[in-house]
This record gives structure tokens, C-alpha cells and sequence, in this order.
């Protein structure tokens, strides 16, 4: 104690203590220095509690998540909803759209993303998996056939989406001249709606990602092609910055969205 009460005084330039035989007794500088130190433990004090308080609040504010634009308009605007109707004081923003945006320069709470890993620096966790389907309508597969080989596709129909700038064919999990498959479309479109629009109408195959069809898959709308061939599923992930002092609301959404 005596040596830290000395090197206290010697950082504030002055004697806090008078020191006698029997006692300690603060000076004038001492009393000072001691009403600040209570101030700033006070303070303290109520910072923290106030952490508490707001841990403990229902949860409020506005988060911010990106997403897909077809997948966050089917699957995570309704899960946004959901989340909302449970946290009333809770306000959202759903940016959709197909780049990965950065996002701490974009203020973003949290991003979907569908395809492998390939960013560091942010915090990951699978919410959920898709796959590349082939499909056609009950009508065209009546009318033409169903193929039984990646190969068989050449002889059919194809509708292709064209937005990507990748080459004209079709990847497969198979072995040999089949695993590939150069493809000549048909038809094409730049959106995956006309896709749909057209195989639903007998125009031949197309291939898209499951969750755009699981719908359609069940009701019986469209036929799945070729699922002994489909390459291995992609995962789905929502991101976040960091997990670190993470608002309370992004937390608590991350755990609807993909419980750990």
C-alpha cells in the first residue's frame, strides 16, 4: 500500500496522505482526488447496469440483413415477418440482391448467401442447403420421354437461364463423358420466372436451384429429372460481422434463423 500510495503521488505531482506516527490523514489534494475517484466508480457503475438494463429490454432498433433477391423474397422476407411479429419494437430492412455486399461499408447486420464459403473475416453458420435440379412439366415428359443419363439430355429440349456468363452446359455428379454436358438451349432467359413459365408449358428441361421448385415438386406442377445425378448440395449460410458485443437483436435473429 505504501508503495503504490507513493507512485499515486509521484503520477499526480503532490502529497495526498499526511503522515504522522499514529495516523493517516488525506490533504487537500488527497480529498479532491478521492471525490473524482468516487465520481468515476459511480459512473462505472451506472455504465455497466445500463448494459444490463438493455440486455435485459425487450429488444428494439433496426436490423439490417441482405439476402438473394429470389431466395430473400421466398424464404427470408417471411422469416423477417415472423421475426417481427414476435419483437414489436423491432424494425427491419431486407436489401435483396444477387452481389455480396460488404458488410461493414454497407451497415449491414447480417447476409444469406447460398454457394461455399469463400469470404474470411466474417462469422458463419449453415441455416440450411440447395441443390441444382433438372425439371420439366408431366406434359413434356408424356409427349417426349424421360432421359435416364446427364447424355440423354441431348436429344431434348432445353431452357436455359442465360444471365450467367459461364459456357452453355450442365454439370453432373456421374463418371466419365457424362459429368459434363454442353448443352443448345432452345429457348432462353435471363430471368429464372420465364424459365419456370416456359417448362411449365411443355417448352422442355430446365435446371435451376431446388428451393425455387420445391413447391411445384410437390403439388405435382413439374417433374424431377436426373436426381441420381445431381452434384452434392450447396449450403446456405447467414453471416454476420463479428459475434462480439453483437446487438441483441441481430443475436437473437441469428438464433431463429439458424439455431447453432
Amino acid at each position: 500500500m505504501t508503495r503504490s500510495l507513493a507512485a499515486l503521488e509521484a503520477r499526480v505531482g503532490a502529497r495526498l496522505v499526511q503522515r504522522t506516527a499514529r495516523r493517516l490523514t488525506p490533504t487537500a489534494a488527497g480529498r479532491r482526488l478521492a471525490s473524482c475517484a468516487r465520481q468515476l466508480l459511480a459512473d462505472y457503475e451506472q455504465a455497466t447496469r445500463t448494459g444490463k438494463e438493455e440486455r435485459d429490454a425487450p429488444l428494439d432498433g433496426v436490423m439490417r440483413v441482405t439476402a438473394p433477391s429470389l431466395f430473400g423474397r421466398w424464404h427470408i422476407a417471411p422469416l423477417v415477418w415472423s421475426f417481427l411479429d414476435s419483437h414489436p419494437h423491432i424494425r427491419a430492412e431486407l436489401v435483396l440482391t444477387n452481389r455480396n455486399l460488404d458488410l461493414v461499408e454497407e451497415v449491414l447486420d447480417g447476409a444469406v448467401r447460398i454457394g461455399p464459403l469463400t469470404e474470411s473475416g466474417l462469422v458463419a453458420r449453415r441455416v440450411g442447403q440447395v441443390r441444382w435440379v433438372l425439371f420439366a412439366s408431366p406434359d413434356y415428359v408424356t409427349r417426349r420421354g424421360r432421359p435416364r443419363t446427364p447424355r440423354d439430355l441431348i436429344k431434348h429440349d432445353i431452357v436455359y437461364e442465360s444471365h450467367r456468363p459461364s459456357p452453355m452446359e450442365w454439370r453432373f455428379r456421374a463418371s466419365g463423358p457424362g459429368k459434363v454436358v454442353r448443352i443448345t438451349p432452345r429457348f432462353m432467359a435471363t430471368e429464372i420466372e420465364a424459365v419456370l413459365a416456359a417448362v411449365k408449358a411443355g417448352r422442355g428441361i430446365g435446371r435451376t436451384l431446388s428451393y425455387q421448385v420445391a413447391d411445384d415438386f410437390a403439388s405435382g406442377t413439374l417433374v424431377r429429372l436426373l436426381d441420381e445425378f445431381e452434384p452434392p448440395a450447396w449450403p446456405v449460410h447467414l453471416f454476420v460481422p463479428t459475434t462480439r458485443y453483437m446487438p441483441q437483436a441481430v443475436r437473437a435473429f441469428l438464433d431463429v434463423a439458424g439455431p447453432a
